[in-house]
């Protein structure tokens, strides 16, 4: 079964997680291959955008703790949506946890139907959200960013739009395809070049000290124990 559900319509591509058994995770096989499908896009001058969905319930429950990617290859893959020529619109039906959020936070519109919920939840097993904070600490609200990667707590749509997180209801999505059709494939490159400028400074400046850090945080006792915690379904040690 291919882990990335590529389907065209009228110059739109959608590329959707297709590993519901494991609430897309975010495996070393589904990152190479939604690299390689957003690469092909990148270069198809058929394409004049990108929609980044899902099947099944969740969008993505963060990173495959079983068959994790290197942080390198999380964060070339973030930077790929940053930079491709196209633009790409994220569209939410379910849950996402973790590094789901810092997909959308590389993706340039974000929508969300009202069944989406959110979650940062690296505090609670042990680690930080480091490498997503390339995409995200740029686009979200200060306040809004410290309670939810210091809680962990889930929150919803009205929240998302709020913080930054995203952009517009999935009511939207039809008027904002067909807006992209309407636009040049240059005028959309250029733009999208004015409006990720700021991200991919983040990129350049944090990413190599956010890779590291981040590997340092799990390959820890406390990650260890907080990933060990979370697949066996109990509290970990820290647990008051």
């Amino acid at each position: 079964m291919t882990l990335v559900a590529v389907t065209e319509e009228r110059g739109i591509t959608t590329l959707a997680l297709n590993s519901p058994a494991t609430r897309n995770a975010l495996s070393a096989a589904l990152v190479t291959e939604l690299s390689d499908a957003l690469t092909a896009c990148g270069k198809d001058p058929a394409v004049r955008a990108v929609v980044l969905g899902h099947t099944g319930g969740t969008f993505s429950a963060g990173a495959d703790l079983k068959a994790p990617p290197s942080p390198y290859a999380f964060v070339d893959l973030l930077r790929q949506v940053v930079e491709l020529p196209k633009p790409v619109v994220g569209h939410v039906t379910g849950h996402v946890r973790a590094g789901g959020l810092g997909l959308l936070g590389a993706c340039d519109i974000v929508l969300a139907g009202e069944t989406a919920d959110f979650a940062l939840t690296e505090v609670r097993i042990g680690v930080a959200p480091a490498v997503i904070s390339l995409t995200l600490l740029p686009k979200l609200e200060p306040r809004a960013a410290a309670r939810h990667y210091l809680t962990g707590e889930r929150f919803g749509v009205p929240e998302a739009v709020a913080m930054g997180l995203v952009t517009d209801g999935d009511q939207a999505l039809p008027g904002i395809l067909d807006a992209l059709r309407a636009a040049s494939p240059q005028g959309l490159r250029e733009a999208k070049r004015l409006v990720t400028a700021r991200v991919l400074e983040t990129f350049e400046r944090d990413a190599e000290d956010l890779v590291q850090r981040s590997a340092t945080l799990f390959a820890s006792p406390e990650a260890r124990e907080g990933m060990t915690a979370f697949l066996e379904r109990r509290d970990p040690a820290w647990r008051l």
